[in-house]
């Protein structure tokens, strides 16, 4: 962004040490309310690396679309807005919001393949040994530093580009600042500063909407909105749009993006260990519906953001308020992701940057959180206890854990003071991300999901792909620039395009297809029993119904008790798919859980069935038919159309800031009656 900083250099360094504090004391404090009151111990290994898997449907949903909010998520969107008009924000919204709805089918299958498991990768070494296991905590770990980086790149940038805090600094403060509240409090705690994240997210974006849309002199409604895009594109028609227009879906290289993101989300999402760590800490029963809702939930964000920031940088390019007047944004500004804080300074002045400040780095801040936790679970679950420490326990876990977390967050900082002299921003690797982990997609979802999987074709597939991808990218942009590979020729949209597809393409049918010409038969019971026993967990993993789940070391004639019937009949296990039954109709659950494996399918089944739906509804039906027809929105048409992101927003807030606390008014009611007797003098005991 051209010009002068909005705001004094103390604000940003103010608003980078102050929240990420302000979490710590308030991650403290949660941790210290469950610690006493709800029974929890955040000291323990289970509890601070998967809160015991227990938490419920609504927070769990709020995590993740705090989690999958980035700050690409809110400068990306709105930067794709900015160039191509309506159907960036769309491309974007719709190509990030099918991987979490179609992710609630590997949840599923995790909580019944492997309910003790802490990580996707802990099931895949346990399936198929160290190679492939190594295999993917490559490209798990890859995920990990590519999202981190685009985080600090795009946090910092801001930071500096509002209040001129130097953008070194900003790299480490940010990361530091994370840690120091990760460090206390586990993923139950962080769970709830998810929840506070995005309750303050979606606020600010209301805000922003209610602003450009309905009290600002300088829009003022979706009408004048419409008149000055119509104005923008008669100055500067954009390329690739109907008649140049910003009102169309209509849009080439609008659609090269989607095309792009959607490919490269499918990689951060199912090879992300901070999504497969939500699914491990929700309860069974609950995992489909904590990642459908969160899914639908999270559209709102990049939709109604990018519909109103990144389209009224485009509508007040050349009002005297728009920093850097007259001067538009560079496309080294853009790819920075810098529209949206200039939008946010032009309708609100310093109070819009301010507030632009806040929500980006609560956005930095709660994915770095999952970054890190995710990071750690792998460091002390697939490195130091699979290759170190096999016995491992308690307090060894715990302090590897939290070690992990403090080194990550140098590494962060370091991996984005690399890419800021390299001369790499947020938006060249959210364009790239899919060519280097795009191949590993359906691999781990193979190897999550299905009994058949071929091994050596799963990790082939995923080496494969990553070269093809590779190649393609690179080759692509050498024969269109005469053999010159630069940052700013390999950035371009039909490189990474090709790149994009060649990866994700290679991994998908090499692995698919020698699935089908050479199955494996794997008996998950038997991954899970590796997986427990490496957990130093004992006794059965499936009985049947009513029927204690003792370990059989208890019975005292050394016979399996859930091999007996109360009435004494012959009840001998027989092998039924991945669960051990002793007669026909048996309901057989999860002997931890009581969860029923019979429930555990028909979540499957509506996970496949509404995630596959909502794919084609947002991908298919709506913008494919108004971009062959090169439809040109009216005014009343660009006004349902942000109407729609208005009510999303509400639903949002519904689904994910009011249905949490809805869900737990109990327990909440319990935790706080015992907080009053603890003040009158009379300490409540555990309530959960």
């Amino acid at each position: 962004m051209p010009g002068v900083a909005v705001l004094p250099q103390g604000v940003g360094y103010g608003i980078t040490l102050g929240i990420g504090f302000f979490f710590s004391l308030l991650m403290i404090g949660i941790s210290w309310v469950f610690n006493r009151y709800s029974g929890t111990k955040s000291n323990s290994a289970e509890e601070f690396t998967s809160a015991s898997k227990s938490v419920k449907p609504g927070l769990i949903a709020a995590g993740i679309v705090s989690a999958w909010t980035w700050a690409a998520t809110l400068l990306q969107s709105s930067a794709v807005g900015y160039k191509f008009g309506i159907s960036g924000p769309w491309w974007y919204a719709a190509g990030a919001c099918v991987q979490v709805m179609l992710f609630s089918m590997n949840a599923s299958k995790l909580k019944k393949h492997a309910p003790d498991a802490h990580t996707f990768l802990e099931v895949i070494g346990a399936r198929w040994g160290n190679v492939a296991h190594l295999t993917f905590l490559f490209f798990g770990l890859l995920t990990n530093i590519i999202v981190s980086s685009m985080l600090i790149l795009g946090g910092s940038a801001v930071v500096n580009d509002i209040s001129g805090m130097p953008t070194l600094a900003a790299c480490f403060l940010i990361p530091v600042s994370v840690c120091v509240y990760v460090f206390f409090g586990g993923i139950r705690a962080a769970l709830f500063c998810d929840y506070v994240h995005t309750a303050i997210l979606l606020c600010f974006i209301l805000i922003f909407m209610f602003t450009a849309y309905a009290t600002s002199d300088k829009i003022g409604s979706p009408g004048a909105m419409y008149d000055l895009l119509e104005k923008a594109a008669e100055r500067a028609p954009v390329n690739g749009n109907a008649d140049g227009s910003y009102l169309t879906m209509r849009s080439v290289n609008g659609l090269i993006f989607g095309v792009i993101n959607l490919i490269g989300n499918f990689g951060t999402v199912f090879c992300d260990q901070s999504y497969w760590q939500r699914a491990v800490a929700s309860k069974p029963s609950t995992a489909v519906k904590a990642f459908t809702l969160g899914g639908v939930s999270w559209f709102a964000v990049p939709f109604a953001m990018a519909t109103t920031m990144g389209l009224t940088a485009v509508a007040l390019t050349d009002h005297p308020d728009f920093p850097g007047y007259p001067s538009p944004l560079s496309p080294t500004e853009v790819t920075a992701g810098l529209p949206a804080p200039a939008a946010a300074s032009a309708l609100l002045g310093k109070t819009g940057a301010t507030l632009m400040l806040v929500v980006l780095f609560l956005a930095v801040v709660s994915t770095s959180a999952a970054e890190m936790v995710a990071v750690s679970n792998i460091a002390t679950f697939d490195i130091y206890k699979r290759y170190v420490n096999p016995k491992a326990e308690g307090r060894q876990i715990l302090m590897v854990s939290k070690g992990t977390i403090v080194l990550y967050a140098l590494i962060m900082g370091i991996l984005g003071t690399i890419w800021y002299y390299i001369g790499i921003g947020m938006g060249y690797l959210y364009l790239l991300m899919g060519c280097i982990i795009g191949s590993a997609v359906a691999p781990v979802a193979l190897a999550i999901m299905s009994t058949r999987a071929n091994k050596w074709g799963c990790v082939g597939g995923a080496w494969g792909g990553l070269c093809a991808g590779l190649i393609a990218w690179l080759v692509t942009t050498a024969t269109l620039n005469d053999g010159e590979l630069s940052i700013a020729t390999t950035g371009a949209d039909y490189p990474m395009l090709a790149g994009n597809l060649a990866s994700l393409g290679t991994g998908l049918i090499v692995s698919v297809v020698t699935t089908l010409i050479w199955p494996e038969n794997c008996d998950f019971a038997l991954v899970q029993e590796k997986i427990r026993s490496a957990s130093g967990k004992s006794g059965p993993i499936f009985v049947e119904k009513g029927v204690s789940p003792e370990s059989p070391s208890s019975s005292m004639d050394g016979s399996d008790p859930t091999t007996k019937k109360e009435d004494g009949a012959d009840s001998s296990p027989k092998e039924v798919g991945d669960a051990t039954v002793r007669e026909e109709g048996a309901e057989i659950v999860l002997a931890d859980t009581g969860e029923s494996l019979h429930d555990l399918d028909k979540a499957f089944r509506f996970a496949a069935y509404f995630s596959v739906t909502l794919a084609v509804i947002l991908l298919v039906l709506i913008p494919l038919p108004l971009f062959f027809t090169s439809y040109i929105f009216t005014k009343g048409g660009f006004t349902g159309w942000v109407t729609v992101g208005f009510i999303w927003v509400f639903f949002s807030i519904c689904a994910v800031v009011i249905y949490p606390i809805v869900e737990s008014r109990k327990a909440l009611g319990k935790i706080f009656a015992a907080m009053w007797a603890d003040i009158r003098g009379k300490r409540g005991q555990p309530v959960m």
